[in-house]
């Protein structure tokens, strides 16, 4: 499903507004003899043949200006009037850039064509926008997408934060109640617990989104909070006006008519977001289409030596600390998990090593697969689909995640990737608590040429097959 907000949702607008521009061109050709009952259009007997290079250039100068206008960051128009009236001001620069070069280029183009022609590009990037919005309205309201939201600090702030959520009447929004140490509440006022006892309130009440709105003489508690949930998947705000205390970043969001910091904004600005999504979209997918044969020949060959399941679906840690079904071929007998603990080991400082390359639970085929990272193809899928990147940390299991230290937690600031500077630095051969050091490397050193360096490298390392095991 796509979020309004995401990058994902970015990537589909501009790839609408695109079709958007490409149709237009060619509706106004279509149209254009029907013009020639006008007394002002020149007459033009047959269907207008439109110059080949222009259907390459038109969608790429709307959306490149779109782009510099900020038309498909929504979180600066969450407004509609604001969202219409900055497509008008791009659509105007859009006009006149491609009239500027019907002028130095192809002069015979009708102007009555490249009148209907923009008439009918607007046109139509207004109607799916106003439609997208409809949309996310219903979404909101739609069952199975409540938010239930815990206000930590029960003050005037608190108070006031509640007051708003109730009076704006979000659909589908339930204000649970509060967790605070010192303030006493109405009985009307639910207090559900100690700031300290924040984790067993957030399970126990199902809380989606929780609100921080402790005043200013308790700013030095927001770090504890903050980390007693930093591995829960539940969204943190801030309410404005407080010390910034963000793991990651921050961004400031609308929540429900509610100025907030968002905590758990990712560390990679939008745009860079945009490119590394752009990038494991388009070549995912190239992937995964020339990675089916080498698929079917590896799932026949896990069939024929063990049956049944092809596929194994572990649940991995993902961005924010989100649950998610990782795809791998299967390389280990049936019961691998329920015998995990007896081939564990630890290292010298006891830190926990959780592969071997003695594993006796690995099969005679998933010893080969894993020789040759075969066995990950299936996590393209996991990449086309958005829960993964080409490029990323290591996928954690969740049982290692709750041994983390906090500085750890850290590594889940951007999506986890199918390779990684963890994989080209060493791989399997380096013990758990030292990927975190190398996932940590690359958040900070981010771009998307150390994306493209880190899966040139990776080619490299599974031919020659270091730390595969």
């Amino acid at each position: 499903m796509l979020r309004r907000f995401s990058t994902n949702f970015a990537l589909f607008s501009m790839t609408l507004d695109g079709l958007a521009v490409l149709s237009s061109l060619w509706l106004a050709a279509f149209f254009r003899p029907a013009l020639n009952a006008l007394d002002w259009v020149l007459l033009i007997p047959s269907q207008v043949a439109i110059p080949t290079p222009l259907y390459a250039l038109f969608p790429l100068i709307w959306i490149l200006i779109y782009s510099a206008l900020s038309i498909y960051d929504g979180r600066k128009f969450l407004r509609a009037m604001d969202e219409f009236s900055m497509l008008s001001l791009a659509m105007l620069i859009a006009s006149i850039s491609a009239a500027g070069i019907l002028y130095l280029s192809y002069r015979d183009v009708s102007r009555a064509l490249f009148i209907v022609f923009i008439l009918l590009t607007y046109l139509t990037c207004l109607v799916w926008r106003i439609l997208a919005r409809i949309y996310f309205r219903a979404q909101r309201t739609a069952p199975g997408r409540a938010r239930r939201v815990l206000v930590v600090g029960a003050g005037a702030l608190g108070q006031k934060v509640k007051s708003q959520l109730l009076a704006s009447q979000p659909p589908n929004l339930s204000f649970i109640g509060y967790v605070d140490d010192d303030f006493q509440v109405e009985d009307s006022e639910p207090l559900l617990g100690k700031a300290g006892e924040i984790r067993d309130v957030l399970k126990r009440h199902e809380i989606t989104d929780v609100i921080i709105a402790l005043p200013h003489s308790a700013y030095h508690r927001m770090g504890d909070i903050v980390q007693r949930m930093e591995d829960l998947p539940v969204q943190v705000w801030v309410a404005l006006g407080f010390f910034d205390l963000a793991l990651y970043n921050t961004t400031i969001e609308d929540f429900e008519g509610i100025p907030m910091l968002d905590l758990r904004a990712s560390a990679i600005d939008d745009y860079q977001r945009m490119m590394k999504r752009a990038f494991d979209v388009f070549f995912g997918t190239i992937a995964l289409i020339l990675a089916l044969p080498l698929m079917a020949v590896s799932a026949l060959m896990v069939f024929l030596e063990d049956g049944f399941p092809i596929l194994y679906r572990p649940k991995r840690v993902g961005e924010n600390g989100r649950l998610f079904e990782m795809l791998k071929f299967r390389t280990m007998v049936k019961n691998a998990e329920q015998i995990q603990s007896q081939v564990e080991k630890k290292d010298a400082d006891g830190n926990l090593i959780h592969k071997s390359k003695d594993d006796p639970r690995v099969t005679k085929i998933g010893k080969f697969l894993r020789r040759f990272s075969l066995d990950e193809l299936p996590q393209f899928i996991n990449i086309v689909r958005g829960d993964m990147s080409l490029v990323g940390p290591r996928p954690e299991m969740p049982y290692l995640v709750e041994k983390y230290q906090p500085w750890q937690r850290k590594r889940f600031a951007v999506p986890p990737g199918l390779t990684g500077w963890w994989q080209v630095s060493g791989r399997s051969d380096k013990p758990m608590h030292l990927h975190t050091e190398d996932d940590l490397y690359y958040i900070q050193n981010y771009s998307i040429w150390l994306d493209i360096q880190i899966l040139m490298r990776t080619v490299w390392v599974v031919l020659v097959g270091k730390g595969s095991y």
